[in-house]
């Protein structure tokens, strides 16, 4: 198992999640060459893994003639691809280059045409979360049966990090919990809301806390309102930093607050306080999508969230109070405290 191949071409938070799936490679194949197929948004995510070696650019090769995509494939002389994203295209080029072990989900009928090693991981309906679902296809390469979440924080590998600009740098408080709030989503989760997140910011100590507000230049126009009211309050950095500066600013900081958000799996796999709060609704509830680290935690109401299936906002991840949000933050900064 020299060269492999790790397929995963969605989300940013899917990326995050999937990260392990190198680290337990690595630990079976130390000497392996482990090849990240993914979406160039991803790229600098990815970069950040000390557990991946190169990355396969997925968004340039796709709209590629089929021989050069082909080429491309064959050039890695690849012993195995895992298919942790299914994807039609993908595993036709993979089989087509005849990579020896091609691995997936039995529960694609593609898979039953492309794979020569398909394990029966179904992810709809499941009860366990996301990381745990993606290690369960290595099983085929020697990984154990069952993982626990204990066991992902060392496996994400998030140690190659970039240095910060002096300008974004000289942001941070030496003296203040410097904390992050991601308000927005782009649509891969519900909200919290506005309301909520304006009282929180009301309600930490102005004396403790330097508050900074991240997202896109989009979300940042979303934002405007929200970010005028609390100018005195809060540093805007929305359409500020590129992904690569994101995660540096994140390992810089201290904790991030969001929904079930990229940045929120990038703070949890830095080791940073990482907060999610979730609607609790099949299947982006909380035990498949909250954060995994050694300081994450989340919110949910213990309830079942059909109601706010068909509608945009979620009436349950919005009940969350502001005042449930401070008491995890302060019961954080206790923990730290005697720790």
């Amino acid at each position: 198992m020299e060269n492999i191949i790790i397929s995963r071409i969605d989300s940013l938070g899917d990326v995050v999640l999937t990260l392990p799936v190198a680290g337990v490679l690595k630990e079976l194949y130390p000497g392996s060459k482990i090849t990240f197929l993914g979406s160039h948004y991803t790229k600098p995510l990815v970069d950040a893994s000390v557990n991946i070696d190169a990355f396969m650019d997925w968004s340039a090769l796709r709209g590629l003639p089929d021989g050069e995509r082909l080429r491309a494939f064959t050039s890695i002389n690849a012993d195995v691809i895992v298919h942790v994203f299914p994807n039609r295209d993908i595993a036709k080029i993979a089989a087509a280059a005849a990579i020896p072990v091609r691995l997936g989900t039995g529960r694609r009928f593609y898979h039953w045409l492309y794979c020569n090693r398909k394990v029966n991981v179904a992810r709809r309906g499941s009860q366990l979360h996301e990381a745990l679902l993606n290690l369960k296809l290595l099983v085929p390469l020697g990984a154990k049966t069952t993982y626990s979440l204990s066991e992902i924080p060392p496996l994400y590998g998030l140690k190659r990090i970039g240095p910060l600009r002096d300008e974004i740098k000289q942001l941070l408080s030496p003296d203040k919990i410097n904390l992050i709030l991601h308000p927005k989503t782009k649509g891969s989760a519900r909200e919290w809301g506005l309301a909520n997140f304006s009282r929180l910011v009301d309600l930490l100590p102005v004396e403790g806390f330097q508050l900074f507000v991240t997202g896109t230049y989009e979300d940042g126009k979303a934002l405007k309102g929200f970010l005028q009211t609390h100018r005195q309050r809060v540093v805007d950095l929305t359409g500020r930093m590129n992904l690569a500066e994101l995660i540096s600013f994140i390992h810089a900081a201290d904790g991030l607050v969001a929904a079930s958000t990229g940045p929120l799996h990038i703070a949890a796999a830095l080791d940073k306080f990482a907060l999610g709060l979730y609607a609790p609704m099949r299947p982006i509830h909380a035990g498949r999508w909250a954060p995994v680290g050694k300081n994450a935690d989340y919110l949910m109401l213990d309830k079942n969230c059909e109601d706010c299936r068909k509608t945009l906002e979620c009436a349950c991840i919005q009940s969350i109070t502001p005042e449930e949000v401070l008491s995890r933050i302060m019961g954080w900064l206790e923990t730290v405290k005697s720790d």
